[in-house]
């Protein structure tokens, strides 16, 4: 089975800047690691190859720094990594991400077929959970989203139980197929000593707009059809009323007359 991984450097803290003027995350000098949601998807990768053997690609769509998640990916059990790197892509919102993953999907595909794409369900950045579904809606593949649990997975389908806003179903996809995986579905493993003298050795793949065969006019912020209007971060509001009393009962008393006053009650 040839399963690939999709992967994405986002900022390690939550404590990021944003630009007043832009409205878009600083990310210049900020500490960056990958994305928390893709830790569960490489580790459920690695997890099915040793069920059922074959091999664990990797892919991610960023800056030259972003090499630093592939080989981390390398270290936690991947077997080949690729990037696609270029300016091009340069500001994409989710769609534009999703048709040039997609592309570079098909390019690696045509090298070696792909069985199953994992992504996580969404990144600690922009929490939109698209990119998943749009790279099965560009390829054409069945997809599930929310995938809490593989029930099953052989050389003709994969069964999973994924999470909907009333409970659980339960699908079965054949291959080729895309899956977005939650926290639920694994624990990420601890890097080995052989994993990462590995990453050091590893060859990262680096492939520009051009090499995967896409449109420009589908890629970078000039040709998104999403604009993010506005970015902040919300004010907290930590200002707080002591009730006092002489004891217990009278407390109790004001607590309640605060609430009517408010309306809370």
């Amino acid at each position: 089975m040839h399963i690939l991984a999709c992967v994405k450097q986002t900022p390690k803290s939550d404590n990021v800047k944003i630009d007043p003027a832009t409205g878009c995350l600083i990310r210049s000098g900020a500490e960056s690691a990958m994305n928390p949601f893709d830790e569960y998807a490489l580790e459920e990768a690695v997890v099915l190859k040793e069920q059922l053997g074959g091999q664990v690609s990797v892919i991610t769509m960023g800056p030259p720094a972003a090499e630093n998640v592939l080989r981390d990916s390398i270290a936690r059990g991947a077997d080949k990594v690729y990037q696609l790197s270029d300016m091009a892509f340069a500001g994409s919102d989710t769609w534009s991400t999703s048709y040039a993953l997609a592309k570079g999907a098909e390019k690696i595909n045509e090298a070696q077929k792909i069985d199953l794409i994992i992504c996580g369900k969404q990144t600690n950045d922009s929490d939109t959970g698209h990119i998943g579904p749009q790279i099965s809606a560009w390829l054409n593949w069945p997809n599930a989203a929310f995938v809490k649990r593989v029930v099953k997975a052989d050389e003709q389908c994969i069964v999973v139980e994924r999470l909907t806003e009333s409970g659980t179903e339960i699908l079965q996809l054949p291959y080729p197929c895309v899956i977005s995986v939650v926290k639920e579905i694994s624990n990420p493993r601890v890097r080995s000593v052989k994993g990462r003298m590995a990453a050091k050795r590893a060859e990262v793949v680096k492939w520009t707009a051009d090499d995967i065969g896409a449109d420009k006019n589908k890629l970078g912020i000039q040709h998104c059809p999403t604009r993010v209007v506005k970015s902040f971060s919300p004010q907290r509001n930590t200002n707080a009323v002591v009730v006092d009393g002489a004891n217990g009962k009278e407390k109790a008393a004001k607590l309640v007359a605060l609430l009517k006053e408010n309306k809370y009650i």
